[in-house]
């Protein structure tokens, strides 16, 4: 690093990998700053610079006993030890700054001299607090998988036909006689813990109702009108639950029935074919599906909007990969055992690292957004117009003759659509409100009505009918009395 280089980097201030000190005289408050460094993303100290970024800078004195200091806190001090690499530059006033640079640790977590483990946060860092945070250390290090973690389900609650047909199917085995048989099988697989209880992953994939275990690993998908998300307004909306395969294939639907068909030169009465393929979104949701972070304990979310579609997964991009990485095919595997059975058939899997780049070939216009702050990891497929698709395969030769018309077409078809949406908005708000009315009337005449009673009676599903009540609950107009089985409803005046 030259003077220029240090001057520059120097006058940007501490952030997440950089930190000042004007001196360094204990052994133990340098070693916690190497293990945060250690376990988040590597950094440098640059001692002999002040918080303010002023450059005090060392006389030769400090730059021995420093030089000395550093040497015993990276091999004595932090568990394991660590390499790191100092350099000292010369300042125009004789005296000397230490660059410290602490390499990005392969053997984490990282541990000061008293055991704790510390992370940073901005240009500060922080002791680790939670399970969670412990648990994804050791994931990145490779030394634990959420997909492995134990959860308070037994051997009881498998899907006997769908596990008695895969291991019919793919291992060529019958279905153990006996739970103790059974058991042991589904620990040699890796789908049940040492206690006999199945794992994350065999809950995922094997489980009759994975919900009940782990009701936040769902899909949410929601259409709404226009370009936003709205608050209350929606066109289409659901939540998919079970096992892996079946939120696959129920999520999938959701796509493919919010999708444009165009016709594209065929007959009327052909189906015509979606204006996006239906395997990009096969490949998407397998992806979001497999290698979403299971330590985060949230749904992954699908929103359908006019211009695009968006598929938001718990969890940045693992280690070191990056946007850039993952569209050329790399890829880190986040949940082994996920991927290791997918693979044998559970999904329509294509291979580590090929999901992605096989989307984009198939379809360029998708975003990758890896946000690490949020812990959020989003697909953007972008959506062109139904018109523009249309006019691309009946007429290419035509379509740059007719690029005025269309871009006229479009702002009709456009404010079209948004008459559309507001009837089509408008009359589903009327329809909510004269369901709402018929609850109340029906309540107020038996008050210990059932939900699927009330749907029965108002023509509904179960569902609109829990939405509702819902509804009339936030607005204090109705109110419930007692528990599910033994309490009734009270109309509120």
């Amino acid at each position: 690093m030259t003077d220029t280089e240090l001057l520059k980097t120097v006058a940007l201030g501490e952030d997440s990998s950089r930190q000042f000190k004007a001196d360094v005289r204990n052994v133990d408050s340098l070693a916690s700053e190497m293990a945060a460094f250690a376990n988040s993303n590597g950094g440098t100290i640059f001692i002999g610079v002040a918080d303010d970024s002023s450059m005090p800078g060392l006389s030769s004195e400090d730059v021995s006993r420093i030089n000395q200091l550093v040497s015993n806190a990276a091999s004595q001090h932090v568990r394991s030890p660590l390499t790191v690499q100092s350099e000292n530059l010369l300042l125009e006033n004789g005296r000397v700054v230490i660059v410290l640079t602490v390499p990005k640790g392969i053997d984490k977590p990282y541990f000061d001299k008293n055991g704790i483990i510390w992370l940073k946060t901005g240009a500060d860092k922080r002791r680790v607090n939670s399970k969670e945070e412990l648990r994804r250390l050791f994931q990145v290090s490779d030394q634990f998988h959420a997909d492995e973690l134990p959860t308070k389900a037994g051997i009881d609650k498998l899907d006997k036909l769908r596990f008695r047909d895969f291991l019919r199917d793919v291992y060529k085995q019958e279905y153990p006689d006996s739970p103790t048989e059974l058991t042991r099988l589904m620990q040699n697989m890796n789908l049940a813990t040492d206690d006999g209880m199945l794992n994350l992953a065999g809950v995922l994939m094997f489980a009759e109702r994975p919900e009940w275990s782990k009701p936040q690993f769902v899909i949410k998908a929601i259409r709404y009108p226009g370009n936003r998300i709205h608050v209350s307004e929606y066109l289409d909306t659901e939540d998919f639950a079970g096992p892996l395969h079946k939120m696959f294939d129920n999520s999938l639907a959701f796509v493919m029935r919010n999708l444009h068909k165009i016709q594209a030169g065929r007959g009327v009465n052909a189906p015509g074919k979606p204006e996006i393929p239906e395997s990009v979104f096969e490949e998407l949701l397998v992806n979001a599906l497999v290698h979403r972070d299971y330590l985060v304990s949230a749904p992954i979310r699908l929103f359908i909007f006019d211009n695009r579609i968006e598929i938001i997964s718990p969890g940045h991009l693992p280690n070191n990969l990056t946007v850039e990485k993952i569209r050329t095919g790399n890829s880190n595997t986040r949940n082994p055992i996920l991927v290791s059975y997918v693979a044998k058939g559970l999904l329509p899997y294509h291979g580590l690292g090929s999901g992605i780049k096989r989307a984009v070939e198939q379809w360029p216009h998708i975003d990758f957004n890896d946000d690490r702050e949020g812990c959020l990891f989003s697909v953007i497929v972008h959506r062109i117009k139904a018109e523009a698709l249309a006019l691309t395969e009946d007429a290419p030769v035509g379509v740059s003759e007719m690029s005025g018309k269309y871009h006229e077409s479009v702002g009709k078809e456009s404010t079209k659509r948004r008459e559309r949406i507001n009837k089509t908005s408008g009359k589903r708000q009327e329809n909510v409100g004269k369901a709402s009315e018929k609850i109340v009337s029906i309540i107020q005449r038996n008050s210990a009505i059932t939900i699927p009673q009330l749907a029965s009676l108002v023509g509904i599903t179960e569902r609109s009918i829990e939405r509702n009540i819902q509804k009339l609950q936030a607005e204090n107009r109705l109110k419930r009395i007692g528990g599910r089985k033994e309490g009734h409803w009270e109309v509120v005046s």
